[in-house]
């Protein structure tokens, strides 16, 4: 999952983003309306969630939210502000934003929130994931096999959390590095394929469930 942060307080800012990177998520983020509006208009299709403050300089999180959802970019919003009346929720709702959080908050309470976007559907379909004789619960964070609880880090259970959304569809190395490393990330080098092997070596190939590598493109979940 890849969270784009829009506040203009750079000090909280950088702090929210090095706590999603703490839980295993890809994370950048942007300190002006504008430039998160642009961002967003031409790879907002490489973000899962939006974390958006409504008080930014030149073009406010209301007046952005607005602008993408008339464009039907239906990008998750969780709209960040320091007013708490009825009134204000109401507004930043029908802005187009899924939630709504007050400052001060915690964490916790904002990664609870971005857990709870990423389990609705945009598709009719279970939240849970099953390929062959693996199953991940994006819920609880677990992931199984055979019915066996696998030991999994979190970039690992986040790669498989990607595959196992495209089963036997072959992903390219941009696509992934887009999907779950941020914009520091260097694409020369070999982490992910470190990452990917190690999960790989943890999956045991007893029922057709292993990812393979398709040479001079990619990594492929067969199903």
């Amino acid at each position: 999952m890849r969270i784009l942060v829009v506040e203009d307080n750079q000090k909280l800012a950088s702090s929210l983003t090095q706590g999603f990177r703490q839980e295993g998520y890809a994370a950048d983020y942007l300190t002006r309306g504008e430039d998160a509006e642009r961002r967003l208009f031409m790879s907002h299709r490489d973000y899962d969630v939006v974390i958006l403050d409504i008080n930014l300089p030149g073009k406010n999180g209301l007046e952005i939210c607005r602008s993408l959802r008339e464009q039907h970019i239906m990008t998750p919003i969780i709209m960040l502000t320091s007013r708490d009346t009825t009134h204000d929720k109401i507004v930043g709702l029908d802005s187009g934003a899924d939630d709504y959080l007050v400052k001060p908050f915690s964490l916790e309470e904002l990664l609870s929130r971005v857990r709870a976007l990423s389990r609705r559907p945009r598709e009719t379909r279970s939240p849970d994931l099953s390929v062959g004789d693996l199953l991940l619960k994006p819920a609880s964070q677990e992931a199984f096999q055979g019915g066996k609880k696998l030991n999994l880090t979190l970039k690992e259970f986040r790669l498989l959390e990607y595959f196992m959304s495209r089963p036997d569809e072959v992903v390219d190395r941009q696509q992934i590095i887009d999907h779950l490393w941020d914009f520091n990330f260097n694409p020369t080098s070999r982490a992910m394929d470190v990452h990917i092997n190690n999960l790989r070596n943890k999956l045991k190939d007893t029922h057709g469930s292993a990812i393979e590598t398709v040479r001079g493109i990619g990594y492929r979940l067969r199903s």
